[in-house]
């Protein structure tokens, strides 16, 4: 195949990937639907009436739902892997798909994608599909709106086999960091939610009751930042200056991007380090968690379109047709 072939074929399946990941959200939506009680019923259950008939096919529905969901989630993530493919084989020389922010970004989405899949039965994520799902979308279309270039070869300051161990440590990192922000966001939602439903004297929603209870929420943003972190550190802070030193001759140069993945390093070491010493655990290790994962985003995307002074500016860089 042709270069031209192969980035016509990577942009028809990040297409693909998009248009899977939206029906994905549908689905996930639907599902969610699924679970409200019908008002009729609920007068039923008020009464004492016996609603067992009706609430069997309405179960049934849900789990059909849960697992087309996953299924549209797997094949939109084999899609997305097909666009990043694409981009690297549409180069020539033949590279890796990091040469830009719009490939930054496909392979930071991708990672979300691919560890909620990977993740789902172990954790039990099936409530977290249509957030992971709609992030994904949402961040997908950023990246296809503003942030696409044609594609090019390697800077030479990207030039280095640094690129790929850096880059790909940095990019799971991201994508867990992700996952475990989603996680505390949902903590404290529920946890606001569990108040108000006992200060009215009412149970919670059918689909925010669905979502695993406080404690389990907690334990499992914990679990997933203590997986990312030490990820994270090896990419900032041990590929990231070897990289620096060889592209710039300095292992610290006070770039902005550079401050700011520190900035992010930090908050995260806070987090685990609270969580491990002051027994922080609830509402301000998840508030403490979004504040990484605000700086964390900032640091991956927003840097190269605030800062003017960033040695990282070509990651900003865009073709204009």
């Amino acid at each position: 195949m042709s270069n031209t072939a192969w980035e016509t074929l990577s942009n028809q399946a990040v297409a693909t990937a998009g248009i899977v990941y939206f029906l994905a959200l549908v689905v996930y939506l639907a599902e969610w639907a699924s679970l409200r009680q019908p008002a009729a019923d609920r007068e039923l259950v008020g009464a004492g009436a016996a609603v067992a008939e009706p609430e069997q096919p309405r179960t049934d529905r849900t789990a059909f739902l849960g697992r087309l969901g996953i299924l549209l989630t797997a094949i939109a993530v084999l899609a997305h892997l097909v666009g990043l493919v694409g981009r690297g084989m549409a180069a020539d020389p033949n590279r890796v798909p990091w040469g830009n922010m719009y490939e930054f970004t496909l392979s930071g989405t991708f990672v979300v994608g691919l560890l909620y899949v990977v993740l789902y039965r172990r954790f039990g994520l099936g409530w977290m599909g249509p957030l992971v799902v709609g992030f994904v979308v949402a961040t997908l279309m950023v990246a296809v709106i503003w942030l696409y270039d044609a594609v090019a070869p390697l800077t030479e300051a990207l030039n280095s086999p640094w690129l790929v161990i850096h880059v790909v440590s940095a990019v799971i990192a991201t994508g867990a960091f992700t996952l475990g922000g989603i996680a505390s966001i949902m903590y404290l939602v529920r946890m606001r939610a569990e108040r108000r439903a006992e200060a009215a004297g009412r149970e919670l929603s059918p689909w925010l009751a669905r979502v695993p209870q406080l404690d389990a929420l907690d334990r499992l943003a914990y679990r997933v930042h203590a997986f990312a972190f030490p990820v994270w550190t090896f990419a900032v802070l041990i590929t990231g200056p070897i990289w620096a030193h060889e592209a710039w001759s300095r292992y610290w140069n006070w770039d902005p991007k550079e401050v700011w993945a520190f900035i992010t390093w930090v908050v995260y070491a806070g987090y685990l380090h609270a969580r491990a010493t002051a027994g922080w655990k609830g509402r301000k290790a998840a508030l403490l968690a979004l504040v990484g994962m605000a700086t964390l985003w900032f640091n991956f995307i927003g840097i190269n379109y605030f800062s003017t002074t960033s040695q990282h500016a070509y990651a900003a860089e865009r073709v204009v047709p």
